[in-house]
């Protein structure tokens, strides 16, 4: 990742970071969370895209389950690959609680992410998980609207270009709301620990 991609990110956790400790104020009653608790942020609020089958999706959709989203690209060599492989790790960390997780990629390269490119790279992780996506024209307001950093580098030929981006995941209670931010590379127990506090929520 370029060190510009690297500043926005910091800045962007900072923000973070500081929302999380605004809301911890006063309440030590909340759940002791691994990741950053940015419940009642004012972004990564929804969306409208379309899965890897071609169907229609929001997070209305997914009512009941803890949703895990994660914006990369499938050509990506180390970042995406370790984070999906930790998403499906937690997924299967909780046992029978998994059925109730529900992970997707969210692709910042439509043009080369074709449907079935996406299926196979989901399946190489976790067949239950969904790719999503939008065209190019509408990719930026969807990365604006989660605070989601993201930047083609060009390579040695038009097609092997590479995308700086950022990389956390961002994770929704069972009523589609946005509660926790997990940093890159947390590791998957982190992540299956907070998953289990806000499954115990709906309860």
């Amino acid at each position: 990742m370029s060190f510009s991609g690297n500043l926005y990110r910091r800045s962007v956790l900072s923000g973070l970071s500081a929302l999380a400790l605004t809301g911890l104020v006063g309440c030590s009653d909340k759940p002791s969370y691994v990741g950053i608790d940015i419940t009642g942020a004012n972004f990564a609020q929804d969306f409208l895209l379309t899965d890897h089958h071609g169907g229609r999706r929001s997070l209305g959709d997914f009512k009941g389950q803890v949703v895990v989203v994660f914006f990369g690209f499938t050509q990506c060599p180390d970042v995406c690959p370790t984070s999906m492989a930790e998403m499906a790790q937690a997924r299967e960390m909780l046992g029978p609680q998994g059925d109730r997780v529900q992970g997707l990629f969210i692709s910042l390269d439509p043009e080369r992410d074709t449907p079935e490119i996406m299926r196979e790279y989901m399946a190489s992780f976790d067949p239950t998980f969904l790719a999503l996506y939008t065209d190019l024209e509408r990719l930026p307001e969807l990365a604006q609207s989660f605070k989601v950093y993201y930047r083609k580098v060009p390579g040695s030929t038009p097609t092997s270009y590479s995308i700086d981006h950022t990389a956390g995941s961002y994770i929704f209670d069972t009523q589609g709301r946005i509660r926790l931010y997990h940093r890159y590379n947390s590791g998957a127990d982190a992540m299956a620990s907070d998953i289990r506090l806000l499954l115990a929520e709906s309860s």
